[in-house]
């Protein structure tokens, strides 16, 4: 390890845009296989199904993955794998992704499964607080190409969980933009904000600005992607003057084909343009790169500055939905930093 990525696992860090299901690495999707099928997928096999080539296949993939995610013990242990990554990296905080859209739309003869998959979530979230410091919280998401109906069940069920448990902080409309936008959602996201959840969602990744400001109107605080902001003049201005965070991901967006290179991705556009910008990994495992690589990645592809991963740190801090004081306390740590 050199120096730079000795600096860059130092360096607290949270990470605000990954989903559980893309942390599964395929030695763990081997070991899920075993688990349920009477042909279990080899190592081979499960390292093939991260081979795409552009958007459309990382979504196959992801789909074959979530399928091996049966029962409370296959999320425990994915939770636990992802945690324990998380450890090795440096990042104290993580608010995490969770398909609850897909868990509720392949479990619709069984409207009693989703508890039982959370208490494993939580049992590995308290587990990786207690064991290796980590604060974790849990962002439920809907799908949005599965119906506005399939969405509410999502938000409603987050709803009535989050009192018994702070950990749920919010709700997240992923899925594929180009089949469906945010309005239909509005709604909902007013009816999540009451209740008290926060409001994320995934704009501008394979759409145009157009969809980053339909997010915005509809109540999103903080944007996934959000490449294409930098589209539209005046929706950057607006965001920075709004302080409105995104959360970009560099590998994701090259590795589906939306951003043709690593030169090419907006961040030090968005950066240098004054926007609350924060490094993510999306889904590490089947893009192959973690966010201490992201960091690093920045660096070397982009030319940051050890001063400048460090407010990338800083901006993942202020950028998350932790309490004030706490990241007060982390922020100080980070501005103490060599």
């Amino acid at each position: 390890m050199n120096d730079i990525e000795a600096f860059i696992r130092r360096l607290p860090k949270a990470e605000l845009h990954l989903h559980l299901e893309g942390t599964i690495l395929p030695a763990t999707l081997v070991e899920l296989s075993a688990r349920h099928d009477a042909q279990p997928l080899t190592l081979a096999e499960a390292e093939a199904l991260y081979r795409f080539t552009d958007f459309t296949g990382f979504l196959d993939a992801f789909r074959t993955v979530c399928k091996q995610l049966i029962g409370p013990e296959d999320y425990e242990l994915a939770a636990w794998r992802m945690i324990e990554q998380l450890s090795e990296q440096g990042i104290v905080h993580a608010e995490v992704f969770v398909a609850v859209g897909v868990i509720y739309l392949w479990r619709k003869d069984d409207p009693g499964a989703f508890e039982p998959i959370f208490a494993g979530l939580e049992r590995a979230r308290l587990r990786g607080e207690r064991e290796l410091g980590i604060s974790l919280y849990w962002i439920f998401d809907a799908v949005r190409h599965f119906t506005v109906e399939e969405a509410e069940r999502v938000f409603l069920k987050a709803a009535e969980l989050k009192p018994a448990h702070p950990s749920i902080i919010g709700i997240g409309l992923g899925g594929d933009e180009r089949r469906c936008g945010s309005a239909a959602f509005h709604t909902l996201f007013q009816e999540a904000a009451r209740a008290g959840l926060r409001l994320t969602n995934h704009a501008g990744e394979t759409t145009g600005p157009e969809a980053i400001r339909e997010a915005l109107a509809i109540g999103s605080e903080r944007i996934g992607h959000a490449l294409s902001a930098g589209h539209d003049f005046y929706l950057l201005q607006d965001l920075k003057e709004r302080e409105i965070p995104l959360e970009l991901n560099l590998t994701s967006n090259v590795r589906t084909g939306v951003c043709p290179s690593y030169a090419a991705h907006p961040l030090r556009k968005y950066f240098d343009t004054g926007l609350l910008v924060t490094l993510n990994s999306d889904d590490p495992a089947f893009f192959g790169s973690d966010l201490a690589n992201e960091y690093l990645l920045a660096h070397t592809e982009q030319g940051f500055t050890r001063a400048e991963l460090r407010q990338l740190a800083a901006n993942s801090i202020r950028a998350s939905f932790l309490p004030e004081l706490e990241k007060t306390e982390w922020l100080f740590r980070i501005d103490l930093m060599k």
